[in-house]
């Protein structure tokens, strides 16, 4: 039913851009014929444009992972206490952001600076497509701003690193091929019991695994002597085999989690993904290079623009 339902918004979301552009067609040859103005005209356009790129979006958002909630990490760089300062205006960022979206969130993780903001904190973002926007956030932050801590009230520069990773649901479902299992009896050996060396009450299964993104093929062998009965023994294997595939499946998330701390850069100059400059009224994604003035907005939590420009541009990787 899950697949069906994806499928069925596919289906429905094409359906309806189809019915927007024509419209705009529609519409076209009529302003050419005096009946419909070129406002209405530039109305449906506009329509049929926010659809499109509307789903747009939701096709960079088609990895398993995306449709996860997010944990979202938060450390204070270089600086003492301007830096603190400034990763807790990011937390405050976050959360405002998550508000807008009817997300959950919940502190999982605080540390307090040492006279103010944060060293570091970790918010647990539940909601559906949370971690495929908030991947974009991945990186350093770099603040430039009249330090209100400066008595001098010199401009400063403060970094702050944001890391974020899927939030891991219990999900995983274990598919055990019957096709690729194939079993032996064997005599248990040991101590005691009538049916010793007498009844082949042990099993040996193989499974031929699989690997569903290199393609490798790998036998699992597993043996089972554990009751006094082969029946027993067949579904203890079986439960050994799921555990085995079960495990292999959390190896996979637990790589692709380490390939995006490895991603990770220094909290330092050259490495921030964006720059956030007050008194210039600005805040720049050096990545997609989309920048505004609305410095304020943003930090209420106006990140969405940020957001789709990161990922119409590198969602499809």
């Amino acid at each position: 039913m899950k697949v069906v339902g994806e499928l069925k918004f596919w289906l429905n979301a094409y359906q309806e851009v189809k019915a927007a552009t024509d419209e705009v067609q529609l519409a076209f040859d009529f302003a050419k014929e005096g009946v419909v103005s070129e406002e209405e005209l530039d109305n449906n356009y506009q329509h049929a444009l926010t659809l499109i790129e509307e789903l747009e979006l939701k096709n960079m958002l088609r990895q398993e992972e995306d449709k996860l909630g997010a944990v979202l990490k938060v450390n204070a760089g270089a600086g003492g206490t301007e830096s603190q300062d400034w990763a807790s205006m990011l937390l405050r960022m976050y959360q405002r952001w998550c508000e807008g979206k009817n997300y959950k969130t919940t502190i999982t993780n605080w540390q307090d600076g040492d006279d103010a903001g944060i060293k570091t904190a970790t918010l647990q973002v539940e909601g559906d497509l949370a971690y495929g926007f908030l991947k974009s956030e991945n990186g350093v932050h770099r603040l430039v701003r009249v330090s209100p801590f400066n008595a001098q009230g010199k401009r400063m520069t403060s970094f702050a690193s944001v890391f974020v990773v899927p939030l891991v649901d219990d999900s995983i479902e274990v598919e055990v091929n019957p096709a690729n299992l194939s079993w032996d009896t064997f005599r248990s050996s040991g101590a005691g019991g009538q049916n010793v060396n007498k009844v082949e009450t042990g099993v040996r299964l193989r499974y031929l695994y699989t690997d569903p993104d290199t393609g490798q093929e790998e036998e699992i062998v597993i043996e089972n002597t554990e009751s006094r009965s082969q029946m027993g023994n067949r579904e203890n294997a079986l439960r050994l085999l799921r555990s085995q595939l079960y495990d292999k499946e959390l190896e996979k998330r637990r790589a692709a989690q380490a390939a995006i701390e490895a991603g990770k850069k220094k909290i330092e100059w050259g490495s921030q993904i964006r720059s956030y400059v007050f008194d210039d009224r600005r805040v720049k994604d050096h990545r997609t290079n989309h920048q505004t003035s609305d410095v304020s907005g943003v930090m209420d939590g106006d990140l969405d623009a940020f957001i789709k420009a990161y990922l119409m541009e590198f969602g499809g990787e």
